[in-house]
């Protein structure tokens, strides 16, 4: 068996990358409105993440997209604070330590593009993302910051870099 590759998004890994997040978002039952379900950019992940500062990767596994993550300036917010964006991964990779893996690579990219926070948004049943959220030194907040448009997401934190 292959070791899973952290790498950049390519333009042909679009439509294996939007199944993979609405596959994921619909197991655990997030509403497709108010979510990230809903977000123009799922079709065009290479391209959403082709602007300044901004960064997506995949992690591919024996030639097939298992999970994703990125960083972009925070939507509706006028600083030096980022978000983490559309970190989803498969079942069958999750408790294998790829999420540590994928946080580093994310945060560090947002380190070199001069971001001094680092935001989250996600939904208040994902307790295992939330634990792996805490283990990186985020810290729970009590409302959103900026306008990412994720309403239905109701839990919200925040890491000092």
């Amino acid at each position: 068996m292959q070791s899973p590759v952290i790498r950049p998004i390519k333009k042909g890994d679009n439509a294996r990358i939007a199944c993979l997040i609405r596959s994921v978002l619909e197991d655990f039952g997030v509403p497709k409105v108010g979510s990230a379900y809903a977000d123009k950019a799922l079709d065009d992940m290479y391209g959403e993440y082709q602007e300044e500062k901004a960064a997506y990767f995949v992690i591919e596994l024996e030639g097939e997209i298992v999970g994703g993550a990125g960083i972009s300036q925070l939507d509706n917010y006028d600083g030096p604070i980022c978000e983490l964006q559309k970190m989803y991964f498969q079942p069958s990779i999750r408790g294998r330590g790829l999420g540590t893996r994928m946080m580093e690579k994310c945060l560090e990219k947002a380190a070199a593009f001069g971001y001094e926070k680092v935001y989250i948004e996600t939904m208040p049943y994902m307790i295992a993302a939330q634990k792996l959220y805490e283990r990186s030194g985020f810290e729970y907040i009590d409302g959103p910051i900026g306008d990412t448009g994720h309403y239905a997401c109701q839990t919200h934190m925040l890491k000092t870099l």
